[in-house]
Protein backbone atom coordinates (compact mmCIF):
# COMPACT_ATOMS: atom_id res chain seq x y z
CA UNK A 1 0.00 0.00 0.00
CA UNK A 2 1.47 3.43 -1.30
CA UNK A 3 -0.31 5.28 1.56
CA UNK A 4 -1.35 8.83 1.98
CA UNK A 5 0.19 11.21 -0.93
CA UNK A 6 2.48 8.67 -2.11
CA UNK A 7 5.07 8.77 0.40
CA UNK A 8 4.63 6.03 2.62
CA UNK A 9 5.05 2.66 2.74
CA UNK A 10 4.70 1.25 6.49
CA UNK A 11 6.85 -2.03 5.35
CA UNK A 12 9.46 0.40 4.87
CA UNK A 13 11.22 1.57 7.74
CA UNK A 14 12.95 4.24 7.55
CA UNK A 15 15.99 5.75 10.15
CA UNK A 16 13.73 7.74 12.08
CA UNK A 17 14.59 11.02 13.80
CA UNK A 18 14.50 11.94 17.69
CA UNK A 19 11.71 13.96 18.41
CA UNK A 20 13.36 16.72 20.43
CA UNK A 21 16.87 16.48 17.79
CA UNK A 22 18.46 19.88 17.14
CA UNK A 23 17.28 20.92 13.74
CA UNK A 24 20.18 21.22 10.96
CA UNK A 25 21.14 23.86 8.64
CA UNK A 26 19.02 22.51 5.25
CA UNK A 27 22.19 23.05 2.85
CA UNK A 28 23.48 20.20 5.76
CA UNK A 29 20.61 17.98 5.73
CA UNK A 30 21.13 17.84 1.58
CA UNK A 31 24.81 17.26 1.69
CA UNK A 32 24.73 14.54 4.49
CA UNK A 33 21.47 13.05 2.29
CA UNK A 34 23.45 12.92 -0.44
CA UNK A 35 26.39 11.48 0.43
CA UNK A 36 24.97 8.74 2.77
CA UNK A 37 23.00 7.47 -0.25
CA UNK A 38 25.95 8.07 -3.03
CA UNK A 39 26.43 4.36 -3.89
CA UNK A 40 22.43 3.81 -4.35
CA UNK A 41 22.61 6.73 -6.56
CA UNK A 42 24.65 5.59 -8.93
CA UNK A 43 22.72 2.32 -10.40
CA UNK A 44 19.74 5.11 -10.23
CA UNK A 45 21.96 7.61 -12.35
CA UNK A 46 22.65 5.13 -14.79
CA UNK A 47 19.59 3.52 -15.04
CA UNK A 48 17.89 7.09 -15.60
CA UNK A 49 20.33 8.29 -18.03
CA UNK A 50 19.65 4.72 -20.51
CA UNK A 51 15.94 5.38 -20.12
CA UNK A 52 16.18 8.82 -21.28
CA UNK A 53 18.36 8.15 -24.51
CA UNK A 54 14.96 7.70 -26.67
CA UNK A 55 14.25 11.52 -25.46
CA UNK A 56 10.52 10.66 -25.03
CA UNK A 57 10.48 8.44 -22.50
CA UNK A 58 12.72 10.63 -20.52
CA UNK A 59 9.52 11.26 -18.68
CA UNK A 60 9.51 7.46 -17.14
CA UNK A 61 12.90 8.16 -16.07
CA UNK A 62 11.83 11.62 -14.46
CA UNK A 63 8.83 9.95 -12.06
CA UNK A 64 11.34 6.91 -11.40
CA UNK A 65 13.92 8.70 -9.82
CA UNK A 66 11.69 11.58 -8.61
CA UNK A 67 10.05 8.78 -6.42
CA UNK A 68 13.05 7.56 -5.04
CA UNK A 69 14.87 10.71 -4.23
CA UNK A 70 10.80 12.03 -2.78
CA UNK A 71 11.49 9.45 -0.20
CA UNK A 72 14.99 9.73 0.32
CA UNK A 73 14.23 13.74 1.08
CA UNK A 74 11.96 12.93 3.30
CA UNK A 75 13.93 10.39 5.50
CA UNK A 76 11.91 7.15 4.15
CA UNK A 77 13.33 3.95 2.97
CA UNK A 78 13.59 3.20 -0.62
CA UNK A 79 14.72 0.44 -2.03
CA UNK A 80 16.25 2.13 -4.86
CA UNK A 81 15.76 0.68 -8.66
CA UNK A 82 12.59 -1.40 -7.20
CA UNK A 83 10.99 1.46 -6.53
CA UNK A 84 12.16 3.58 -10.07
CA UNK A 85 10.43 1.18 -11.56
CA UNK A 86 7.41 0.60 -9.37
CA UNK A 87 6.76 4.64 -10.04
CA UNK A 88 7.04 4.01 -14.12
CA UNK A 89 4.24 1.44 -13.83
CA UNK A 90 1.58 3.00 -11.80
CA UNK A 91 2.30 6.33 -13.62
CA UNK A 92 3.43 5.39 -17.37
CA UNK A 93 0.69 6.60 -18.99
CA UNK A 94 0.82 10.57 -17.51
CA UNK A 95 4.96 9.95 -17.84
CA UNK A 96 5.34 8.95 -21.20
CA UNK A 97 2.41 12.45 -22.11
CA UNK A 98 4.30 14.73 -20.66
CA UNK A 99 7.55 12.97 -22.05
CA UNK A 100 6.01 13.78 -25.28
CA UNK A 101 5.08 17.07 -24.23
CA UNK A 102 8.40 18.53 -22.71
CA UNK A 103 10.03 16.83 -25.98
CA UNK A 104 7.51 18.94 -28.50
CA UNK A 105 8.28 22.19 -26.01
CA UNK A 106 12.04 21.52 -26.01
CA UNK A 107 12.01 21.14 -29.82
CA UNK A 108 9.72 24.17 -30.32
CA UNK A 109 12.27 26.85 -28.00
CA UNK A 110 15.38 25.58 -29.51
CA UNK A 111 13.94 26.09 -32.77
CA UNK A 112 12.86 29.26 -31.97
CA UNK A 113 16.17 30.16 -30.23
CA UNK A 114 17.92 29.18 -33.51
CA UNK A 115 15.47 30.83 -35.57
CA UNK A 116 15.66 34.48 -33.98
CA UNK A 117 19.65 34.28 -33.40
CA UNK A 118 19.85 33.97 -37.21
CA UNK A 119 18.38 36.77 -38.52
CA UNK A 120 19.36 40.17 -38.95
CA UNK A 121 21.19 41.36 -35.73
CA UNK A 122 20.29 45.16 -35.52
CA UNK A 123 16.62 44.29 -35.86
CA UNK A 124 15.16 45.16 -32.12
CA UNK A 125 11.87 42.63 -32.99
CA UNK A 126 13.88 39.72 -33.26
CA UNK A 127 16.13 40.71 -30.50
CA UNK A 128 12.90 41.03 -28.22
CA UNK A 129 11.70 37.61 -29.37
CA UNK A 130 15.04 35.94 -28.53
CA UNK A 131 14.58 37.15 -25.46
CA UNK A 132 11.23 35.84 -24.50
CA UNK A 133 12.26 32.83 -25.83
CA UNK A 134 15.00 32.32 -23.12
CA UNK A 135 12.52 33.86 -20.75
CA UNK A 136 10.16 30.85 -21.90
CA UNK A 137 12.91 28.22 -21.66
CA UNK A 138 13.93 29.56 -18.33
CA UNK A 139 9.60 29.13 -16.98
CA UNK A 140 9.65 25.62 -18.47
CA UNK A 141 12.96 24.33 -16.96
CA UNK A 142 10.89 25.52 -13.41
CA UNK A 143 7.99 24.01 -13.94
CA UNK A 144 9.58 20.97 -14.45
CA UNK A 145 10.96 21.11 -11.43
CA UNK A 146 7.28 20.31 -9.87
CA UNK A 147 5.96 18.35 -13.20
CA UNK A 148 7.26 14.95 -11.79
CA UNK A 149 5.95 15.62 -8.07
CA UNK A 150 2.63 16.61 -8.77
CA UNK A 151 2.31 13.46 -10.88
CA UNK A 152 2.88 11.06 -8.71
CA UNK A 153 1.77 12.47 -5.82
CA UNK A 154 -1.38 13.47 -6.69
CA UNK A 155 -4.52 12.48 -8.85
CA UNK A 156 -4.04 15.20 -11.47
CA UNK A 157 -5.16 15.10 -15.24
CA UNK A 158 -2.02 16.24 -17.40
CA UNK A 159 -3.59 19.71 -17.71
CA UNK A 160 -3.94 20.22 -13.99
CA UNK A 161 0.03 19.27 -13.96
CA UNK A 162 1.27 21.73 -16.20
CA UNK A 163 -1.01 24.36 -14.61
CA UNK A 164 -0.30 24.07 -11.16
CA UNK A 165 3.49 23.57 -11.89
CA UNK A 166 3.25 27.42 -13.47
CA UNK A 167 1.65 28.33 -10.22
CA UNK A 168 4.33 27.08 -7.93
CA UNK A 169 6.78 28.66 -10.46
CA UNK A 170 5.10 32.04 -9.29
CA UNK A 171 4.93 31.53 -5.74
CA UNK A 172 7.55 29.98 -5.49
CA UNK A 173 10.04 32.34 -7.76
CA UNK A 174 12.71 33.20 -5.49
CA UNK A 175 13.45 29.66 -4.61
CA UNK A 176 13.10 28.16 -8.05
CA UNK A 177 15.34 30.88 -8.72
CA UNK A 178 17.72 30.13 -6.14
CA UNK A 179 17.49 26.15 -7.54
CA UNK A 180 18.19 27.17 -10.98
CA UNK A 181 21.34 28.72 -10.14
CA UNK A 182 22.76 25.56 -7.67
CA UNK A 183 21.97 23.62 -10.30
CA UNK A 184 24.12 26.02 -12.82
CA UNK A 185 26.90 26.43 -10.54
CA UNK A 186 27.21 22.58 -9.68
CA UNK A 187 27.26 21.95 -13.44
CA UNK A 188 29.55 24.50 -14.05
CA UNK A 189 32.15 23.04 -10.95
CA UNK A 190 32.08 20.11 -12.69
CA UNK A 191 32.97 21.15 -16.03
CA UNK A 192 35.66 23.58 -14.27
CA UNK A 193 37.17 20.77 -12.77
CA UNK A 194 37.72 18.40 -15.62
CA UNK A 195 39.41 21.29 -17.50
CA UNK A 196 41.60 22.58 -14.68
CA UNK A 197 42.53 18.53 -14.14
CA UNK A 198 42.67 17.85 -17.67
CA UNK A 199 43.62 19.61 -20.51
CA UNK A 200 43.06 17.38 -23.49
CA UNK A 201 39.64 17.85 -24.95
CA UNK A 202 38.65 14.70 -25.63
CA UNK A 203 39.75 13.66 -21.59
CA UNK A 204 37.07 16.31 -20.51
CA UNK A 205 34.56 15.53 -22.18
CA UNK A 206 35.28 11.72 -21.25
CA UNK A 207 35.22 12.54 -17.50
CA UNK A 208 32.39 15.30 -17.81
CA UNK A 209 30.38 12.65 -19.20
CA UNK A 210 31.38 10.25 -16.82
CA UNK A 211 31.07 12.38 -13.71
CA UNK A 212 27.22 13.57 -15.36
CA UNK A 213 25.96 10.07 -15.54
CA UNK A 214 27.34 8.74 -12.18
CA UNK A 215 26.18 11.37 -10.15
CA UNK A 216 24.05 14.47 -11.65
CA UNK A 217 21.18 13.42 -11.89
CA UNK A 218 20.12 12.45 -8.40
CA UNK A 219 21.85 15.23 -7.46
CA UNK A 220 19.41 17.36 -9.41
CA UNK A 221 16.21 15.79 -8.39
CA UNK A 222 17.14 15.62 -4.81
CA UNK A 223 18.01 19.67 -4.63
CA UNK A 224 14.96 20.14 -6.64
CA UNK A 225 12.84 18.10 -3.47
CA UNK A 226 14.94 19.96 -1.24
CA UNK A 227 13.36 22.86 -2.87
CA UNK A 228 9.70 22.08 -3.81
CA UNK A 229 8.45 19.98 -1.25
CA UNK A 230 7.65 23.12 1.58
CA UNK A 231 5.97 25.10 -0.87
CA UNK A 232 3.84 22.05 -2.03
CA UNK A 233 3.09 21.22 1.65
CA UNK A 234 2.66 25.07 2.52
CA UNK A 235 -0.16 25.01 -0.18
CA UNK A 236 -1.15 21.53 -0.81
CA UNK A 237 -1.12 19.77 1.64
CA UNK A 238 -1.72 22.24 4.83
CA UNK A 239 -4.87 23.95 3.51
CA UNK A 240 -5.66 19.98 3.24
CA UNK A 241 -5.30 19.69 7.27
CA UNK A 242 -6.44 22.99 7.80
CA UNK A 243 -9.97 21.72 7.03
CA UNK A 244 -9.60 18.09 8.14
CA UNK A 245 -7.31 18.55 11.77
CA UNK A 246 -8.67 15.54 13.11
CA UNK A 247 -7.93 13.12 10.00
CA UNK A 248 -4.83 10.23 9.86
CA UNK A 249 -2.11 11.34 12.56
CA UNK A 250 0.06 9.17 12.03
CA UNK A 251 0.62 9.89 8.49
CA UNK A 252 1.67 13.32 9.43
CA UNK A 253 4.29 12.05 11.99
CA UNK A 254 5.53 10.73 9.23
CA UNK A 255 5.58 13.16 6.83
CA UNK A 256 7.22 15.35 9.41
CA UNK A 257 4.31 17.84 9.71
CA UNK A 258 3.69 19.13 13.53
CA UNK A 259 0.61 18.15 15.43
CA UNK A 260 -0.69 18.82 18.68
CA UNK A 261 -1.08 15.64 20.49
CA UNK A 262 -4.86 14.74 21.79
CA UNK A 263 -4.90 11.62 24.36
CA UNK A 264 -8.06 11.16 24.45
CA UNK A 265 -8.63 10.74 20.62
CA UNK A 266 -8.44 7.61 18.87
CA UNK A 267 -5.98 8.54 16.00
CA UNK A 268 -7.86 5.05 14.04
CA UNK A 269 -11.00 5.86 13.58
CA UNK A 270 -10.54 8.31 11.02
CA UNK A 271 -9.32 7.68 7.46
CA UNK A 272 -8.29 10.08 4.62
CA UNK A 273 -10.99 10.33 1.91
CA UNK A 274 -8.31 9.63 -1.41
CA UNK A 275 -10.68 10.83 -3.92
CA UNK A 276 -8.03 13.16 -5.12
CA UNK A 277 -5.27 11.76 -4.04
CA UNK A 278 -3.23 9.53 -5.85
CA UNK A 279 -0.15 6.74 -5.37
Amino acid sequence: MAGFFGLFNYEKEGPGIEKNAPKKKTFLVFFETFFRNFWKFISINIVYNLISIPVITNGFACVGITNVTRNIARDKHSFGLSDFFETIKKNWKQALGAGIINTLVVFVLVFDIWFFYNQDSESMLFTVLLGITFGLCLLFAMMNFYIWTLMITFDFSLKQIYLNSFKFVVINLKNNFFCMLSLIAVYALYVGVAVLFFKDLLYVLMIEALVYILTYPAFKFLLIQFFVFPSIKKHIIDPYYAAHPDEDLEKRRNLGIEIDEQPDQEENDVSLNQDNIGD
